[in-house]
């Protein structure tokens, strides 16, 4: 049986407790609303926009890649 795909939000939240962030921290950090980066490591919001995931990525000091990939 495979496992779920990994999603966005939950490789985010991964990253995020890697580096010992809150959200409100990471929020801060990446220039986003607090509510739109706890929308995304809830899945509430599955495909967030390029700006937004470049945005997280910067904040998390790792690329895109490492975040998507």
């Amino acid at each position: 049986m495979k496992k779920p795909q990994e999603t966005i939000g939950d490789k985010i939240k991964k990253f995020r407790h890697r580096m010992g962030l809150t959200q409100d921290a990471l929020s801060k950090k990446a220039d986003l609303p607090y509510t739109t980066l706890t929308k995304i490591e809830s899945n509430s919001i599955t495909k967030p926009t390029i700006q937004t995931v470049t945005k997280i990525a910067r904040g998390l000091e790792i690329t895109i890649d490492e975040l998507v990939g």
